[in-house]
């Protein structure tokens, strides 16, 4: 039996080479690989030995041979087995090869003629004509299956074992060529765009019980929740992985300590405070009802004390960049409660995908926020509100529209999410404040439309307000401001999240 060996990643080569002998195997390689397993005392081939013609075109060409392919295209039957005969060729039995780091060396910043250099040819047709003839031969694309392919040899291979591998090796080329069209394409939005989903893990169920779910890896993509570490509790839910995205989002907004407690995807309470502590404390007072089964994220290390704070409330997922072990002590006794180990911020530009039937809108994430600040009435903020105005205007940013945020003190004391008009946010996110928002500044995501909003913030004692701007009765809103004695500064940034 005959293995070609001819991989670019060479984890665990030497062990599965001397496996394949060990089986029996005769073992052909070329360039690098060659010299890895002779450097290594490992008897091999060199592909020139298989095809009696030499490397040519700075090792462009090797592979690219009838003694090669017809070894790895030869059926399993009579008469191919005769034309093998006939032309003195001998059966290739698998193939492991694995391709030229493309994306790794295109992430690098080389030059183009560079990345040229790094599109692998005679690789993709070795792993496609050996996947094509699984029945065949092995096709191994994947380092970590060596172990697998090592045991499927001694105890039997079976005709789903061969599938699994030859589809994987079509997924290893499809993502190859993807990628390299993505990138002549030099473009953001493409003509022909390539998401490649790896699956990471089923999940339970989806939004509820009666929808399927799975929860996918976008191949080549990166992202600080994909990286988290989960410490104890359940396995996440696809409501859980929704609402954890957003909570580390929001507080990821902010240098620092913060605190972020999210429901459906809305903060329901967001503090900043001199440490995690006070900042979940701030949090929790912000909607102590609607923190009951959300998630919490901070932006801080949690310890013991923080931990405490959070016992008896009943939580889904906590995040945080790390816990300490006192901390994993006291919510350990919450079983289910799961805990996040988040490495990094949320930070930098991204696209954000949307589903339609049949289609998919494409548009950068809501990331950036290009803000001019512009005091438009004749009052300006006091200099203490200024730093409230920003707090509340990053958060009302990762509120759905239309979305009124109330804040003072760094914290958050009314929320109006998702309403179909921006009077009755602003109305729900002011009753919720009560009492408190004497004083207090507001946010909105989106320009007034008329002066209602200011009117009704001033009844209830709003200091300064901060708004996109850019309605056409934006001076009705400035008047009424000015005659009710409000600051307000316009933005000239809209957040509108669907």
């Amino acid at each position: 039996m005959r293995a070609l060996l001819s991989v670019s990643d060479k984890r665990g080569l030497l062990e599965f080479a001397r496996g394949l002998l060990e089986l029996g195997f005769t073992l052909i390689s070329t360039g690098g690989t060659y010299r890895a397993l002779k450097g290594a005392g490992i008897p091999t081939l060199h592909i020139f030995e298989v095809t009696g013609f030499p490397e040519i075109l700075e090792g462009r060409v090797k592979t690219l041979h009838p003694r090669v392919h017809a070894g790895l295209l030869a059926k399993p039957t009579p008469e191919h087995e005769a034309e093998l005969k006939a032309h003195g060729i001998e059966r290739i039995h698998l193939l492991a090869v694995n391709l030229y780091p493309f994306r790794e060396a295109v992430a690098r910043g080389v030059s183009f003629e560079e990345a040229l250099e790094q599109i692998d040819i005679g690789g993709p047709a070795l792993l496609r004509a050996a996947a094509k003839n699984h029945q065949a031969v092995l096709p191994v694309s994947d380092p970590e299956d060596y172990p697998e392919v090592l045991r499927a040899l001694k105890e039997g291979v079976s005709p789903e074992f061969r599938r699994r591998l030859a589809r994987k090796a079509f997924a290893h080329t499809a993502l190859y060529d993807a990628a390299i069209a993505e990138w002549l394409s030099g473009e953001k939005f493409p003509e022909d765009k390539f998401l490649v989903l790896r699956r990471e893990a089923p999940l339970r169920y989806g939004e509820n019980p009666h929808q399927e779910a799975a929860f996918y890896r976008v191949v080549g993509e990166e992202g600080p929740l994909l990286e988290a570490r989960i410490l104890q509790g359940k396995a996440m839910s696809f409501n859980n992985y929704l609402d954890a995205e957003a909570a580390w989002n929001l507080v990821s907004e902010f240098e620092e300590p913060a605190c972020v407690a999210i429901k459906h995807q809305n903060p329901c309470g967001v503090a900043l405070g001199r440490d995690a502590l006070e900042a979940y404390q701030k949090a929790y007072a912000a909607d102590p009802i609607s923190i009951f089964g959300g998630i919490v994220a901070f932006n801080r290390v949690v310890e013991g004390q923080v931990a405490e704070a959070m016992r008896d409330v009943f939580l889904e997922v906590v995040l945080a960049p790390g816990f300490t072990e006192e901390a994993l002590r006291v919510l350990g006794r919450k079983r289910n409660l799961r805990l996040l180990e988040v490495p990094r911020p949320a930070k930098g530009a991204y696209l954000d995908l949307r589903r339609l039937r049949g289609g998919v809108l494409l548009q950068d994430a809501d990331t950036q926020d290009p803000v001019t600040p512009k005091v438009v009435t004749k009052k300006a903020p006091a200099e203490e509100l200024w730093g409230e105005l920003w707090f509340a205007w990053k958060v009302v940013k990762h509120v759905r529209s239309n979305a009124i945020v109330v804040a003072k003190g760094g914290q958050t004391l009314g929320i109006g999410v998702g309403q179909t008009n921006r009077l009755s946010a602003a109305r729900h996110a002011l009753e919720q404040a009560g009492k408190q928002a004497e004083g207090a500044v507001l946010a909105s995501d989106a320009f007034f439309p008329f002066d209602d909003v200011v009117r009704l913030a001033a009844q209830h004692g709003v200091a300064a307000i901060v708004q996109p701007g850019g309605s056409l009765r934006d001076e009705e809103s400035i008047r009424a401001a000015d005659e009710l004695g409000l600051a307000m500064v316009f933005t000239g940034v809209r957040h509108f999240r669907h």
